[in-house]
């Protein structure tokens, strides 16, 4: 039964990011769509506690969600 919980992303660890998008009910394709930046690197700032993105990737994850119409995540949450 707990294949099927990790299939489905239950019970997966977030960063703090990736619970800040969870509460806004943001999904990762949005972000990916309206930031040009890959699945992977949008994965990685949601799931990767050790990842540091570069600063325009920063950018542009905030530009993608001034397009969604949300506010900016405080800074801490993207590890810098």
């Amino acid at each position: 039964m707990i294949g099927v919980f990790s299939f489905f992303g239950i019970g997966k660890s977030r960063t703090k990011f990736g619970r800040w998008i969870d509460k806004k009910e943001i999904t990762q394709i949005e972000i990916e769509e309206k930031s040009g930046l890959s699945r992977r690197t949008i994965s990685r700032l949601c799931n990767d506690k050790e990842y540091t993105p570069k600063i325009s990737t920063v950018a542009r994850i905030k530009k993608a969600l001034k397009e969604i119409g949300e506010g900016y995540p405080p800074d801490d949450y993207f590890g810098m």
